[in-house]
């Protein structure tokens, strides 16, 4: 848990976000041939872990069955999709190889299609991985590399499959923590983001099947992911759906001192910013609070402002 941070300069480092005009409407994610509605309120991806070293569960689940059983009980819980990982992004676990990821991931899809699971995601940076996971049943590829493999979207492409492009000026298993590291995170974040969705799409991706991600503590201090989450808006902006991966995140930690498991009132503190400001996907570990959360703020008539084209 991070415990190196002063709260009160954090608060100061931060600044506020200016104001922005309402972003563009939303439109329909388009993944292996199939229409995911944008506009009917935020979706919600299941995070279900295929490892012994998470940073969040600790391999808490561990034989195929179990898994399995968990990414049911997500989607029972309200999960909308199942984002499937066989590599821990802690930066003080090893990487995997292909082969071995492969081999983590591709039962579990397979499982979870056979059970009526209908949306996958796969949370992997390698084309070999990707192209497995596709081939499993997958429909999207979350990549935290930040395209830093181009033949990601090829795979992408070829089959129509989703991807996910975050903003991350780290490699996989890098520990980037650097306050001096940016002059405007923000403006960093949006010309990352623009550059490589552009990549993406000259190699094959349409627009239609492309979601952007802010990297909430990747290659980021806590004061850093706070400023770029304070203007999501803009990020949406661009033009693509939003992701925001905020479950159980350090900076929450930073804020709060809490350990990944006690960050459950931060995640929602973060979810209920995120609808605020337009995002349409929430990663989340805690899927059955996080629904009840989102239908009594609709409830309550705090409506949604959608941020893609």
């Amino acid at each position: 848990m991070p415990a190196d941070v002063d709260l009160g300069k954090l608060g100061c480092a931060v600044g506020m976000s200016t104001p922005a005009s309402p972003p563009p409407p939303a439109a329909t994610l388009i993944v292996r041939g199939a229409r995911v509605a944008l506009d009917g309120g935020p979706l919600l991806m299941g995070i279900l872990n295929a490892t012994p070293d998470s940073f969040s569960d600790a391999g808490r689940y561990r034989t195929l069955g179990q898994r399995i059983d968990r990414g049911m009980q997500l989607i029972a819980d309200g999960a909308d999709l199942i984002d499937v990982g066989g590599e821990s992004a802690a930066t003080d676990t090893q990487a995997v190889s292909a082969e071995e990821e492969i081999a983590r991931v591709v039962p579990v899809i397979e499982g979870l299609r056979s059970r009526g699971a209908t949306l996958i995601s796969a949370d992997t940076y390698k084309p070999d991985v990707a192209r497995a996971a596709i081939a499993a049943g997958a429909s999207i590829v979350n990549d935290i590399s930040g395209l830093r493999d181009p033949a990601l979207a090829d795979v992408c492409a070829a089959h129509g499959a989703g991807l996910v492009v975050m903003h991350n000026r780290g490699v996989p298993k890098q520990r980037l923590v650097d306050p001096e590291r940016y002059a405007d995170v923000v403006e960093d974040v949006l010309g990352f983001l623009t550059e490589r969705t552009r990549q993406a799409e000259r190699r094959g991706m349409a627009p239609q099947s492309l979601i952007v991600d802010p990297g909430p503590d990747f290659s980021k201090t806590p004061a850093q992911t706070i400023q770029v989450l304070r203007n999501v808006r803009r990020i949406g902006e661009l033009g693509y759906p939003v992701l925001m991966p905020i479950s159980r995140k350090d900076f929450i930690g930073a804020l709060l001192r809490r350990r990944p498991r006690a960050r459950l009132a931060g995640t929602l503190a973060a979810l209920d910013h995120g609808m605020a400001a337009g995002a349409h996907i929430f990663r989340i570990h805690d899927v059955a609070t996080a629904k009840q959360f989102i239908a009594t703020r609709l409830a309550l008539g705090r409506r949604r402002t959608a941020a893609a084209r």
